[in-house]
């Protein structure tokens, strides 16, 4: 495939609503419109085609002629007037392949994702952590996109990113924001976020945090005065919790379980799920908000499940919402349909329940 075919059926893929593009050996190439993965009617394609996309893709970056050693590389692809896209090189049964995720070059907004207006209470915040967690494909990204527009927009602060690799582009608005990208600018996540505490940073996006070193330093950052966005592979805070303080060592457990308490400022969990229309798809969160009671239920680990309870009894004083508390909205709002809401629910009994007071 050469680099012009390349780049018309990009540009076609993103035109038909396409959020991934995949390209594997001895498959024709397919895109995820809808959330469904569709085959495109094309032929299959040979271990040539996938190496040229895969040179396509590393012709301009640091990885130019390490094409033979491709194992898995995480790298962007940019197509002016189309937009940009995050892009996982790998191989498998010796062949390499690629899959490519659409991103707008417009940085989202909270509303034009549908997110609740809590969102920007969460983004004023001076210091202490807040997590954008879900699965692979939830929109995480956008979220925090969607903070960092926010702040850019509103306040004269120096936003710096760890990402890897960088994903929307920031202008710099009120803010000044820094994108530093793994691999080309710095070597980790560690490193880039030691050396962040000596940039002079008012809020540090984290890209991930994948593992202990990752955490403590961040946690260490927000404890110093900085407020630090992060996304987390979880599917509500009461997993999120517990997915961060499992990652320490037992003996440690008990005292990062306190300074999670008392940073942690709030999450908001997301999934995507198809709109009732039919076309396109549309964000279900939960946001917590943290208070002197979610502290509370932070601190001991026999009262965490209760933040749930908490989140829906407090929702119009807080603007906090439990996952299901959405559904019940987008539901009400003909976003989604009973079926969808249904399947999605975090409990199938309660939501039934909850529906037939509605």
């Amino acid at each position: 495939m050469e680099q012009a075919t390349f780049n018309q059926f990009l540009a076609a893929a993103v035109k038909n609503g396409a959020s991934d593009v995949h390209f594997k050996v001895g498959q024709s190439p397919a895109l995820r419109v809808n959330g469904q993965l569709l085959p495109v009617k094309v032929p299959a394609l040979q271990p040539e085609d996938t190496l040229r996309i895969a040179g396509h893709v590393l012709k301009s970056n640091r990885w130019k002629g390490l094409l033979e050693e491709v194992q898995d590389i995480d790298t962007s692809y940019a197509l002016d007037g189309v937009g940009r896209f995050r892009v996982n090189l790998h191989r498998a049964k010796g062949h390499v392949g690629a899959v490519m995720r659409s991103i707008p070059f417009n940085v989202p907004d909270f509303e034009k994702l549908g997110l609740p207006k809590v969102l920007e209470k969460l983004s004023q915040e001076e210091r202490g952590l807040v997590l954008v967690t879900g699965v692979t494909g939830s929109g995480k990204s956008s979220t925090l996109a969607a903070i960092v527009n926010y702040i850019n927009q509103h306040y004269r602060k120096h936003v710096l990113t760890i990402e890897d690799p960088i994903e929307f582009l920031h202008e710099d608005k009120f803010s000044r924001v820094t994108q530093r990208e793994i691999g080309p600018d710095t070597p980790d996540f560690g490193k880039a976020l030691r050396a962040a505490l000596r940039q002079d940073p008012d809020v540090i996006l984290v890209g991930e945090m994948r593992d202990t070193e990752t955490i403590e330093i961040a946690l260490r950052a927000a404890e110093t005065g900085h407020l630090v966005l992060s996304t987390v592979h979880t599917t509500d805070c009461y997993r999120t919790i517990g997915r961060i303080i499992s990652v320490f060592p037992a003996e440690a457990q008990a005292s990062v379980r306190n300074r999670l308490a008392e940073n942690l400022k709030g999450t908001v969990s997301q999934r995507l799920l198809p709109h009732a229309s039919g076309k396109g798809r549309v964000v279900a969160a939960e946001v917590m908000v943290s208070t002197l009671s979610v502290v509370e239920f932070i601190k001991d680990a026999e009262r965490t499940h209760e933040i749930k309870d908490y989140l829906e009894k407090n929702h119009d004083i807080l603007g906090t919402q439990s996952f299901d508390m959405h559904l019940v909205k987008l539901l009400r709002e003909k976003k989604i349909t009973e079926a969808v809401a249904l399947e999605a629910a975090t409990n199938r009994s309660d939501f039934e329940r909850a529906l037939s007071f509605e």
